[in-house]
């Protein structure tokens, strides 16, 4: 049988460096891509102590960048003849709020958290077609549930999956399965990347500073031991979703999640809208 390839993207860190590791251990060829390489020894030795070195091939790939994006593509299927399922991770995070801030964090977190996720799907949908692949795409509770403090992140998430959800049905007519996945709380690098300065940030709140304080008191309770999970944890259903012989369109990683959306959705694994819609195209 010949092996199938995934590419993941953001895989030097928390979820992404855990799902690139347990595809590699169901048995994917896994290219695992990151902006700058020089940060995939984490990566590696994960992949040694999981015995999977070999099946784990680093790339750069910056979702920012279109020539990135399309010379990454065209370099795996040149090696591997295929590509079998897509997950888009990347991501990064962008805290406080628009009239302090101004335009530019939001240009930025639609920058990486949502025309990257575009970029790679178009550039990786014509072999998911020809393979009747799967694209997979961790979004967040915060694509579901708007967030104070987080408009311009909870904006990017909320364009994700307003996009994979009318691609779906499309991609499903030509034999292409695509999933959302919802973490919540995650004990990762994905917060400690973000170098929040929580008393300055605080302090310059001016008028907001109350209201902030709060917030980051309520947040910091969410990744306690009994609400967060691990890396690992949130990176099982991506996995999962790999081999799945049923896909549903959106997942949730933990009970918590799924408590946190459902005020928001009743349709917590997307198939009610999957069926209306779909049922269109036929």
């Amino acid at each position: 049988m010949t092996t199938k390839t995934v590419l993941i993207t953001g895989t030097s860190s928390g979820i992404g460096l855990a799902a690139a590791v347990g595809a590699a251990r169901a048995g994917w060829h896994t290219v695992a891509t990151m902006r700058e390489p020089g940060r995939a020894d984490a990566l590696l030795e994960a992949a040694r102590a999981a015995g999977v070195a070999d099946k784990v091939q680093v790339r750069r790939l910056d979702v920012t960048e279109a020539t990135s994006v399309a010379d990454c593509v065209a370099e795996v299927v040149a090696e591997h003849g295929r590509l079998d399922a897509v997950v888009n991770n990347a991501g990064a995070g962008f805290a406080g709020t628009v009239e302090q801030q101004g335009m530019g964090p939001v240009r930025a977190a639609m920058e990486v958290n949502y025309f990257g996720v575009v970029e790679l799907t178009l550039a990786a949908l014509p072999h998911l077609r020809a393979s009747g692949g799967r694209l997979i795409t961790v979004t967040s509770v915060g694509g579901v549930v708007g967030q104070p403090f987080n408009e311009a992140y909870c904006a990017a998430k909320f364009a994700v999956e307003g996009f994979m959800e009318s691609l779906a049905p499309v991609a499903a007519s030509v034999g292409v399965r695509v999933a959302v996945v919802e973490p919540g709380a995650v004990t990762s690098e994905f917060v400690t990347n973000q170098q929040i300065d929580v008393p300055a940030m605080v302090e310059a709140a001016g008028p907001y500073g109350g209201a902030l304080q709060a917030y980051v008191e309520r947040t910091m309770k969410s990744y306690g031991a009994d609400t967060s999970q691990t890396s690992e944890e949130a990176a099982e259903p991506v996995v999962a979703l790999l081999d799945a012989s049923e896909v549903p369109f959106r997942v949730q990683t933990s009970d918590w999640a799924r408590e946190f959306v459902a005020p928001k959705l009743a349709d917590l694994d997307g198939s009610a809208v999957q069926t209306v819609t779909g049922g269109w195209l036929r």
